[in-house]
């Protein structure tokens, strides 16, 4: 990419796409592009095509998606398949028909199947069933790997997939019935601890920055108190879902930013078919992204609860789902193109916590 090349983020105010755009910024990066969701809708084919056609980006990063953890991804199964799979459909197609130079496409390490070896080597994909829970996304993020990959085989285009591990950082989801395990284990532990302290201002002002299932801090104290219980916030224990003993990998969205630029400005698909293993079979040319180092919920629970300074009981609901036993990427062919994750995994935390409550 050269300084003045027009650049297409797509999702640029989520929790990827945000940290993409700073990355670029402070890289000297100047000529963007956005379709804000207010005025795009990524999943109408004609929308998506106007924008290409007046805009001609000649480099897309492809983060727009619509994500959640394993409440959402479970309830809302049709739109998680329907929605990302039209998102991405759209802009690969229209990237292909535009002359695009090199898109990122940017999927999930959910593509691996449920019981996968660890670490998750980018050729089990497609080895064994997935999980359950999220197998509507798993199955919209493949279809993308392999769209990008069929249009590079017959079409000659650059498009690059990469899959990230669990990801933390500024703007993320503090929804919670739409988190993931990490935003969701801090704001339940900071809201433990403001019901403890009896802080009636500060928890007002947390539900009117997020209500939670329409419940502002305006509502009436019962009914604040009454939703924070329907999620395990009580005042004096918060209840956790599942057992606590799966095993997660976490990434900062600036270190995988980083990556991406990285990707982007230094790894093109011809250099990744011969990661594939076989010439006449062409596959698993996407890349992992992660630390290569995991950690348990009950563990990372614990990290919460001492950069949050909640003092109350912690309660684990053995009845609700874990999700897969261990998600730790195989991230040896990234390390192998030059790329290692920097950021230190509790100083993450930290300024994610203190983020969210500035």
């Amino acid at each position: 990419m050269e300084i003045n090349s027009k650049i297409y983020i797509a999702g640029h105010t989520g929790l990827v796409g945000s940290s993409i755009l700073r990355n670029l910024k402070a890289k000297g990066y100047k000529n963007f592009v956005f379709t804000p969701s207010k005025e795009y809708d990524l999943r109408n084919q004609q929308v998506v095509a106007g924008f290409f056609a007046k805009e001609k980006p000649e480099y897309v990063f492809l983060a727009a998606a619509k994500v959640g953890g394993i409440i959402a991804n479970n309830t809302y199964r049709a739109e998680f398949i329907y929605d990302n799979l039209m998102i991405q459909n759209n802009i690969i197609h229209q990237s292909y028909l535009n002359g695009v130079k090199k898109l990122l496409f940017l999927g999930s390490s959910c593509i691996y199947p449920k019981n996968c070896p660890q670490p998750m080597r980018e050729d089990y994909l497609l080895t064994d069933i997935l999980e359950y829970t999220n197998e509507p996304y798993a199955i919209a993020k493949i279809a993308g790997i392999k769209m990008c990959e069929s249009y590079n085989l017959q079409y000659a285009t650059n498009f690059i997939s990469v899959m990230p591990t669990n990801l933390y950082g500024p703007h993320d989801n503090f929804d919670l019935e739409k988190s993931h395990v990490l935003p969701a284990l801090i704001r339940k532990m900071h809201l433990g601890k403001l019901l403890m302290e009896n802080n009636e201002l500060l928890l007002r002002k947390d539900l009117n920055k997020n209500p939670i299932e329409g419940v502002s801090g305006d509502a009436d104290l019962t009914k604040i108190v009454s939703i924070l219980e329907k999620y395990g916030i009580s005042k004096n224990s918060i209840e956790l879902w599942g057992s606590g003993n799966p095993r997660r990998e976490f990434l900062h969205s600036d270190d995988l930013a980083e990556a991406c630029v990285f990707l982007m400005e230094n790894v093109d698909f011809n250099d990744l078919i011969a990661t594939s293993g076989n010439n006449k079979e062409i596959r698993n040319t996407h890349i992992n992204i992660g630390t290569g180092k995991d950690i348990s919920v009950k563990e990372l629970a614990g990290i919460i609860q001492q950069i949050t300074a909640y003092s109350g009981k912690i309660s684990w609901n053995s009845e609700k789902p874990d999700g897969t036993h261990q998600k730790l990427l195989d991230v040896s062919k990234l390390h192998q193109l030059g790329w290692k994750a920097e950021i230190n995994f509790k100083q993450g935390i930290s300024k994610v916590y203190k983020d969210y409550i500035t």
